[in-house]
């Protein structure tokens, strides 16, 4: 089975098709003919990953399956949330992401936070949603250099280590999208 993954980033890309089985392949927006930024407009995580399946759905003709992901801090009322990309402006920058969140809770002793996934995926002329959480909490200072986005400043429970320093196997196992995708892969095959 092919499927479209409404994503141009390579490191989630990598991530996705390291957890999927080997009976799915995932086909980039690129190998679509799809090289436009998909708008990324809706108030929350779940309204971003569905208005990027739509898009591919309706543009492009294809099933497929979208994500959006957020960190929300407890301390920062949910912040930066559904514009965790874009927290520190529209260059999207991770360093500046991070460095934005380093300073915001600098004065702050509560630094619980959770990353949520969302995966909206459209097939068979139908769309399903599959969420996934991973609780844990900021560190005070970036370590590791595995992963992407907050991966170096988020420590997630029952760890000592941040994402950045886990393997991806390990990553995998636990984190909000691999719990996302778990989902996606269960319902794919017992959909066969």
């Amino acid at each position: 089975m092919q499927l479209v993954f409404a994503s141009n980033n390579k490191n989630k890309i990598y991530e996705l098709q390291s957890m999927l089985p080997k009976s799915i392949t995932i086909v980039s927006l690129e190998s679509i003919g799809c090289l436009e930024d998909i708008p990324e407009t809706a108030e929350t995580i779940e309204g971003n990953a569905i208005q990027k399946a739509n898009y591919v759905t309706e543009k492009y003709g294809f099933d497929c399956f979208a994500d959006d992901t957020g960190l929300e801090v407890d301390a920062l009322s949910g912040e930066p949330g559904v514009f965790s990309a874009r927290y520190a402006g529209e260059q999207r920058n991770s360093e500046d992401n991070m460095n934005k969140l380093l300073v915001n809770l600098s004065d702050k002793n509560n630094r619980a936070a959770q990353f949520k996934t969302v995966i909206a995926l459209n097939i068979n002329g139908e769309q399903h949603l599959f969420t996934g959480i991973a609780k844990g909490k900021i560190t005070l200072e970036k370590t590791g250099n595995e992963g992407f986005g907050y991966d170096p400043i988020f420590q997630p429970e029952g760890f000592s280590e941040t994402f950045a320093q886990l393997s991806l196997n390990v990553k995998n196992k636990i984190s909000h999208r691999g719990k996302a995708t778990h989902q996606l892969i269960c319902f794919l095959t017992e959909a066969k």
